[in-house]
């Protein structure tokens, strides 16, 4: 290999490692940030939106921190976290916006017109949700840990998703919510189970190896019989914040 070729091939490699490292640098600052902020507003699986609203500047720093940082989905555990911390974020942000409001619907295209200016993109909260995160990703858990700002919503968690945590923080995540009588409600004696319409929005992610049931009882402690009924009961879209 000639003099050249050789110095050619060696800056790319330096270069490589630099981006790679600046990369780290900056989704380590704002996985870091995030973390202190949901720890600072978030209690109980609900958000102090009014305390957030009278220094919304908190927020806006970080989300626009977001769009210095491009994170490519062969780094799968990053990308996911990265990803669900951004909806998260701009859930809590496009209601601090328009916020006192009662729900998240209250709000015009809330999430399917609404754009955030987001990890380098001009993007819907669903085109997150649906092109980002379920387009390229086949798991199912992410239906608990995306949290719309409705009671409906498996709680929101008052820590960032980190890359190095984020299969232990699904797994977790998913257990709370389908061990919860507030999500699962199960009548043994008839039969029957009620089950949070997330699962029949989304009935083509829980029922790639079986049914519903099936998903639900590998995270069960209590496990449903499989020849139970099920039906769907009202989501309830009333805001997540703070009593």
């Amino acid at each position: 290999m000639g003099e050249i070729a050789m110095k050619s091939k060696m800056l790319l490699f330096v270069t490589a490692f630099i981006t790679a490292f600046s990369v780290a640098q900056n989704t380590d600052e704002f996985f870091k940030k995030t973390d202190a902020f949901l720890q600072k507003y978030v209690k109980d699986g609900r958000v102090n939106y009014e305390a957030i609203k009278e220094n919304s500047a908190e927020l806006e720093t970080i989300l626009t921190s977001t769009n210095n940082i491009t994170v490519d989905k062969s780094d799968a555990a990053t990308y996911q976290a990265f990803w669900i911390n951004i909806y998260n974020l701009s859930v809590i942000k496009g209601i601090v916006e328009n916020y006192p409001v009662k729900s998240p619907l209250d709000i015009k295209g809330f999430f399917d017109k609404t754009k955030h200016s987001v990890g380098g993109k001009k993007i819907t909260l669903n085109d997150i949700e649906h092109k980002l995160l379920r387009g390229q990703f086949n798991d199912a858990r992410f239906h608990f840990v995306l949290v719309c700002a409705g009671l409906g919503c498996p709680p929101i968690i008052a820590k960032a998703y980190l890359p190095s945590t984020l299969d232990a923080q699904l797994e977790t995540q998913t257990k709370i919510a389908l061990n919860s009588d507030d999500f699962i409600k199960v009548n043994a004696r008839k039969k029957r189970v009620q089950l949070s319409e997330i699962m029949k929005w989304y009935k083509e992610d829980f029922t790639q190896n079986g049914n519903e049931i099936d998903f639900i009882n590998q995270y069960r402690k209590e496990k449903i019989p499989t020849t139970s009924k099920i039906s769907y009961y009202p989501y309830n879209w009333n805001l997540n914040s703070t009593k």
